[in-house]
């Protein structure tokens, strides 16, 4: 514990202390610029070195394990050249969620800080020999260098011990603490227009930064088990789960919220829980709209619309389709009316036709080459359906309103 020891002392919720004053204000502000211009060997050669010398460390570099590595040893570099730079200052607060991450990632993995703590040092002492390097060659003094030292471990004694409270935090997830906070914040997401004071509040207290963009996922009951097999406890699965993702797996109605789906919807444990529970995804929506893209997820099951346990989950299709799923009622009645004029073919032609009416709407002229390359048939066989379309519904595909409803009956039938 030595190395986050001195650490505790000087950051204050991982937030860094403020070094202004110390080593990093007798330092010449050019030497920022030449420790940047080695940080990709460096965080080259570290990671090199932990994954040798630490066994903890030593499995490939894949998922999200080799991405918060190189993360880390890459923005540890990078902040201490910028802190030479603007001679000193706290840890950047753009930066905490990287160091946190690391924390975290080894309370998910039930591992203890040790292995993190030895990376930490080893990182530090590479990284002082190549700085050690650079400071003779603009032949700094060897008072300056002793100071670049000493900031050197100062560093990254602060950046330690912002992992280190965050594996404090995520022990106390596990046992509940931050868990319940969590808790009530997804439920205030998902209750509906959430006042913005009170979400912004519950987000800090849950340590849970408020992303640009989220989507609600609706679950529905674990695939079952074989005989005699005991359902995984909540804990395991919660486990199983990117560390930023809001769960409630206990309700009737189980449910996520998933930050940055863009990037943490591809997570192989989260895709092994959608694909465990037959999950829907909503649309990407703002913070406060996590209810309405919810709303649409749980539609989309209520619609049917689940896949198989062998398959991926199902994502919330455009924003016009959920928009016809709304009243299911008011689209038959629109089919009704506007696809009378199929009702005498047979089902195959219902069915040609159909696609070549959706086809000659959806496309910019609605001419035949623009239907035969969207429908992938031959531009003469687009000619004749739609001949055999414009006969059928004649005046209706001039009209604004009755294009509207056709593409949307249409849109409903075809899927």
């Amino acid at each position: 514990m030595t190395t986050t020891g001195t650490a505790a002392s000087g950051a204050s919720r991982g937030t860094g202390r403020d070094s202004r004053g110390g080593p990093w204000t007798a330092l010449p502000r050019r030497l920022g610029a030449e420790l940047q211009k080695e940080n990709r060997t460096v965080a080259a050669e570290i990671i090199h070195e932990i994954r040798a010398q630490i066994p903890e460390f030593s499995r490939p570099l894949s998922g999200s394990f080799g991405a918060a590595l190189q993360q880390g040893v890459e923005t540890a570099l990078l902040e201490f050249a910028e802190r030479v730079t603007s001679a000193g200052g706290p840890v950047e607060s753009a930066h905490l969620s990287v160091y946190r991450a690391l924390g975290r990632g080894e309370s998910i993995e039930g591992r203890s800080l040790d292995a993190l703590q030895a990376a930490y040092r080893l990182g530090a002492r590479i990284a002082w020999r190549r700085y050690a390097r650079v400071a003779r060659r603009q032949a700094l003094g060897t008072e300056a260098v002793a100071l670049l030292a000493e900031a050197v471990f100062t560093h990254i004694d602060e950046i330690a011990a912002v992992s280190v409270q965050a594996y404090a935090d995520a022990q106390a997830d596990a046992a509940g603490t931050v868990g319940r906070r969590r808790h009530r914040l997804l439920i205030l997401l998902t209750s509906g227009d959430p006042d913005p004071e009170a979400l912004d509040r519950a987000a800090a207290e849950a340590d849970w930064p408020l992303p640009d963009s989220v989507a609600a996922v609706a679950l529905g009951p674990p695939t079952a088990a074989p005989p005699d097999t005991p359902a995984p406890p909540r804990a395991l699965r919660r486990s199983r789960l990117p560390e930023p993702v809001l769960a409630d797996l206990e309700s009737s109605q189980p449910c996520l919220v998933v930050p940055t789906p863009h990037l943490l919807l591809a997570d192989p444990r989260l895709q092994q829980l959608l694909r465990e529970t037959g999950a829907v995804v909503g649309p990407a929506v703002p913070p406060a709209q996590t209810a309405d893209s919810l709303r649409w997820a749980r539609s989309l099951r209520e619609a049917g619309a689940v896949a198989g346990p062998d398959a991926p989950p199902v994502t919330a299709p455009s924003l016009a389709r959920l928009l016809l799923l709304a009243d299911p009622a008011l689209v038959r009645l629109m089919a009704h009316r506007r696809l009378r004029p199929l009702a005498s073919l047979t089902p195959k032609q219902r069915e040609r036709l159909a696609s070549t009416l959706l086809a000659c709407l959806q496309t910019p002229h609605g001419t035949a080459p623009e239907i035969a390359a969207r429908l992938g048939i031959h531009p003469q066989t687009a000619r004749q359906r739609l001949h055999q379309v414009q006969r059928l519904f004649g005046e209706a595909l001039t009209d604004p309103d009755a294009r509207f409803e056709l593409e949307a009956a249409l849109r409903a039938t075809l899927g």
